[in-house]
C-alpha cells in the first residue's frame, strides 16, 4: 500500500464507520464527491488551504464558509473530517482521503467504478444506458461512472472497469486497423 494510502486510510475508514453507525453513508459519499470535485478543479483552493502560512483556525473558517455555508457539504461528519484534517496539518491530503473513502464506500456497497472517456459529452439518457451496460459487464449491484471528455477519440468511448478495458472509440478502431494492416504486410 503506498504511503499516501497508509496515511489516508484511517481517516477514510473512520468516516465510513461514522456513516454506517448513523446510516448516512450515501450522504457522506455525495458530500465527498462534491468536495472532491471542487478540490480537484481549483488549484487556488488547494494552494490556499495547503499553505503553511495560514493558521488551522483560519483554514477551518474557510472550510466552513466554502463547503458548509455554500451547501457543498450537508453532513456534519463530512465537515468535521475536513476541519480535523486542517487541525492536524493534513489538509493537503484531502483529495487522497476522500478518494480512499469513496473507494471503501463503493467496496462496502458492491458498487463498481467505471472510468469512461467519451469523444463528446453524453446526454442523461446516454449515461443511463451506459450505466446499465457497464453494470452488466461488471456484474455488480450498481455502477459509479466517472465520465471525462476527450475529443481526440474522434468518436465513441473507452470504458475502464478495474483492469478491464473496452475500447469502442473511433481512434481505437483506426489503431487496431493499422495494426492489422501492418501484420498483413
Amino acid at each position: 500500500m503506498p504511503l499516501l494510502n497508509t496515511i489516508a486510510t484511517p481517516y477514510a475508514e473512520a468516516l465510513l464507520q461514522i456513516g454506517r453507525q448513523q446510516g448516512t453513508s450515501d450522504d457522506l459519499a455525495a458530500d465527498a464527491k462534491a468536495v472532491l470535485a471542487l478540490w480537484t478543479a481549483s488549484h487556488v483552493l488547494r494552494d490556499a488551504l495547503g499553505s503553511p502560512v495560514l493558521e488551522p483556525d483560519t483554514k477551518k473558517a474557510v472550510i466552513t464558509a466554502l463547503f458548509q455555508q455554500k451547501g457543498v457539504v450537508k453532513q456534519p461528519a463530512s465537515l468535521n473530517l475536513l476541519k480535523l484534517l486542517a487541525d492536524r496539518q493534513r489538509i493537503s491530503l484531502m483529495g487522497a482521503v476522500l478518494e480512499r473513502f469513496l473507494e471503501l464506500y463503493r467496496k462496502s456497497k458492491g458498487i463498481a467504478l467505471a472510468q469512461v472517456t467519451s469523444a463528446t459529452p453524453l446526454t442523461a439518457e446516454q449515461e443511463e444506458r451506459l450505466k446499465q451496460k457497464v453494470q452488466a459487464i461488471a456484474g455488480s449491484a450498481a455502477v459509479d461512472c466517472s465520465i471525462t471528455v476527450d475529443p481526440s477519440l474522434i468518436g465513441g468511448l473507452i470504458v475502464r472497469i478495474g483492469s478491464q478495458v473496452v475500447d469502442a472509440s473511433l481512434a481505437g478502431q483506426v489503431r487496431r486497423l493499422g495494426l492489422s494492416l501492418a501484420k498483413a504486410i
